[in-house]
């Protein structure tokens, strides 16, 4: 009897390695005819290969591509599109500055991204100001407001946006809000039921009931958006919780945010209405979204998307494009290195043709694992010639890219894998040269906060500090 049982034991344990083997060869079969980035797909075969049961769980859950959903039929986006459209046909001709005609045709043709001009931009470094700047916005407040943020948190800060979005609600504003499932991972229901109650269309976006059976999970709306009556915008880096304004343990939250006045809101309104129709298949078109607008101040600015379910890498293209294309200078501020194979070559080819380029990231993270993967990548660069610099005044959020005292952007997209392939991301592309210049010189402040990192110095560190390093380098593509 027991020889007998020990016989079906073995055959079914046979059995069930021959299927798991089928399964494994047959999802890497289905990423090699994807034609995917091959280091992102050597990455999870690797993961596949040595993480038995484990790794395909983690395949199920980050690892399968959804470039081919289609997140609105062709017809619905032409008409949502159609009123910035109309209103970029009929301002009066927007002189690009000349190095970048090709930039600005690259978001047309990828991202049906209009430039607009005629619009003022106020920056904020810091949490407190921005959060000021929102909320005495948000009270002017007399048709509409449309939010969209990747962490609206149960703290003192959201409660206080909170109480402001439901006295206007009460006093007859529309009130939208789209939430990220995932960012807001840890707070109660109950916070966005009461919006509800009070009257605040409030959504979660990719909502999951089953996260861990989910494959969305890997999905992310990492965007922080405000639209208000269609005039006054808000874009950047910062959410809305308390460590954006107090910030952490070991010092400040450094940020960036920007309001935008003027037609670019267009662009900022689109991004919103697309994606409400994603979490509530409601297409919102109406002229009043999209109000006619005088000229308020000097910039050009093209708000520009990505998202993993767009035939192009956006954002990402862009940024090549911007690096390469830089005569002088190209600074970056971003709290997550980790580029994708175009990046770096860009960053590298500009810094040996004999470009300033400059890289700052955090002295400390917020998370370990991307942290480490960052300092993987700087003896990459340094030997290009790019000069590294480590914030050490507290957290380095911010997501700013300036150059040639032309060209200013910001937005949600740090420079890493996560931002570029699966994250639905957008970025605020400013032609403004005294923006350009006052950027640069908050670069140049926040670099009096840093230190410096030589090559020289960077190879001496212990090898096992490496080696960790480059271990974790090796899952890059999937943080």
């Amino acid at each position: 009897m027991a020889l007998w049982l020990m016989d079906i034991y073995q055959i079914f344990s046979s059995t069930l390695s021959t299927l798991y083997v089928l399964v494994i060869v047959s999802v890497i079969i289905l990423m090699v005819l994807e034609n995917r980035n091959p280091v992102k797909t050597v990455s999870w075969i690797l993961v596949l290969t040595f993480l038995p049961v484990v790794g395909l769980i983690l395949y199920f859950h980050f690892g399968r591509d959804q470039r081919r959903e289609r997140r609105i039929s062709k017809k619905g986006y032409s008409r949502l599109i159609s009123k910035p459209r109309a209103e970029f046909q009929a301002q009066d001709a927007v002189v690009v500055p000349t190095e970048y005609k090709h930039l600005v045709k690259l978001f047309q043709n990828v991202d049906q991204s209009f430039p607009f001009g005629g619009n003022q931009i106020e920056t904020y470094t810091d949490g407190e100001s921005m959060l000021n700047a929102l909320l005495e916005e948000l009270k002017k407040a007399e048709h509409h407001i449309h939010m969209e943020f990747y962490i609206f948190d149960d703290d003192e800060v959201g409660h206080r946006v909170r109480q402001v979005l439901e006295e206007k609600a009460k006093a007859g504003v529309k009130v939208r809000v789209i939430y990220d499932a995932v960012g807001c991972w840890s707070v109660s229901s109950k916070f966005f039921e009461q919006m509800s109650k009070a009257g605040i269309e409030v959504r979660a976006f990719l909502k999951m009931y089953l996260p861990f059976f989910s494959g969305r999970i890997n999905y992310r709306n990492h965007r922080k958006l405000t639209i208000i009556d269609g005039k006054v915008g808000f874009i950047g880096g910062m959410n809305l919780a308390e460590r954006y304004v107090k910030g952490v343990k070991w010092g400040n939250w450094r940020d960036t945010h920007l309001k935008v006045v003027g037609k670019a809101v267009h662009g900022l309104q689109t991004t919103f209405l697309l994606d409400w129709y994603y979490v509530e298949r409601e297409l919102l078109t109406s002229e009043d979204f999209f109000p006619k607008l005088p000229d308020y101040g000097e910039s050009i600015a093209q708000i520009v998307t990505g998202e993993p379910t767009s035939p192009w890498a956006d954002i990402e293209h862009g940024l090549v494009k911007t690096i390469v294309g830089a005569k002088k200078y190209f600074y970056v501020q971003t709290p997550y290195f980790l580029p994708t194979e175009p990046i770096l070559f860009a960053l590298q080819t500009a810094a040996l043709a004999g470009v300033d380029v400059r890289l700052m990231i955090p002295q400390k993270s917020d998370t370990v694992l991307p942290h480490l993967g960052t300092l993987s990548y700087l003896r990459d660069v340094l030997q290009a010639g790019v000069k590294v610099y480590r914030y050490k005044k507290g957290f380095l959020h911010s997501k700013l890219m300036v150059s040639d005292d032309a060209l200013v952007t910001v937005g949600s997209t740090n420079m890493d894998f996560r931002s570029f392939e699966h994250n639905f991301e957008v970025n605020a592309f400013i032609y403004d040269k005294q923006l350009a210049s006052d950027m640069k010189r908050v670069f140049i402040q926040d670099q009096a906060d840093s230190e410096q990192v030589f090559l020289k110095e960077w190879n001496k560190r212990p090898w096992y500090e490496r080696l960790v390093e480059g271990t974790v380098r090796l899952m890059a593509p999937l943080l």
